[in-house]
């Protein structure tokens, strides 16, 4: 019998999860040099179950110790007419190699194949160990994302007056538009998350929108602010200009902050673009994919929160 029992997480067991996650990215970091990931501690990573469970209800696999009934290794999926996307997949440091993660991503892995849907993720490409876990459970690397972070000047950046004009908050009636440009570009469709990013309950979200001439959207950009996630993202673009614009008319709602994005490694005009405004690199992430996925056009920025690419 295996030492740990794969079950669905407890809304109970929440604060015990959150633990998990904090841990688990806190020691991985700073293993790698980056300590710091996470100051709000485990208190602030409730925040992923709050938003998963809201989007996707019990849909959380964990492996618990069947000697202690501790939460060995967590990860929320978030299933979607396209395919199934895998959220933030943790171990606790205690049981790092011991087969955890590796139970719960099977358990979801197994899902897929039952459901014939494609599996997506965006994982960091300096965790060789996570890298390693995907692949041999079949994912293949299909795009590579420059992670940017910079410092918003307080005074905020110059913004291109005529593309300016143009962006304005998304309202509830954009989500359908929003899903039809996402499809159009990367082939997958998620409609009710961005209504949830758009209704904002929690108070911690931003969504625009870069509206065309004749009432449609070329573009669109969530972000989000709150002690465990300062990032732009998801969000979807036509264009490398239309993603400049959305992207600064966002870094302004974060001045003196420092928000971080991913964007594509082949925009490259977009990365410089970025370069020339202050941004570095601060990290390199990849999209991961079990089955089918069709290549994007246009500019895709995935997210962590959820985090399909």
């Amino acid at each position: 019998m295996s030492e740990f029992e794969l079950r669905a997480l407890r809304p109970d067991e929440w604060p015990a999860v959150a633990e998990v996650i904090c841990e688990s990215i806190r020691t991985w970091y700073a293993a790698a040099g980056k300590p710091g990931r996470f100051p709000g501690g485990p208190e602030s990573c409730l925040l992923f179950p709050l938003v998963y469970e809201a989007l996707d209800p019990g849909c959380c696999a964990v492996a618990v110790d069947r000697s202690n009934g501790r939460i060995a290794a967590s990860c929320f999926y978030h299933p979607r007419p396209t395919h199934i996307s895998i959220g933030i997949m943790t171990a606790h440091p205690d049981y790092f190699g011991r087969g955890a993660a590796r139970l719960v991503l099977q358990f979801v892995c197994d899902l897929a194949d039952r459901q014939a849907r494609p599996l997506r993720l965006v994982s960091s490409a300096m965790n060789l160990d996570s890298f390693s876990l995907y692949t041999r459970a079949g994912f293949t690397a299909r795009a590579i994302f420059h992670t940017m972070i910079m410092r918003v000047p307080e005074s905020g950046l110059p913004i291109d007056p005529d593309r300016g004009a143009r962006i304005r908050p998304a309202r509830p009636e954009d989500a359908p538009l929003m899903a039809a440009l996402e499809w159009e570009l990367a082939h997958i469709r998620r409609e009710k998350d961005w209504a949830y990013f758009i209704e904002n309950q929690m108070g911690i979200w931003r969504t625009c929108v870069l509206e065309n001439a004749t009432g449609g959207i070329d573009g669109f950009l969530v972000s989000v602010h709150h002690p465990a996630s300062n990032m732009l993202g998801p969000g979807a673009m036509r264009t490398e200009s239309h993603a400049a614009a959305l992207i600064g008319w966002e870094l302004n709602a974060h001045r003196g902050r420092s928000p971080v994005w991913l964007v594509p490694a082949s925009s490259g005009q977009l990365v410089q673009q970025l370069y020339q405004l202050g941004a570095r690199n601060c990290e390199v992430h990849l999209l991961q994919v079990r089955g089918h996925a069709e290549p994007f056009s246009g500019v895709i920025m995935p997210t962590f929160m959820p985090e399909t690419g």
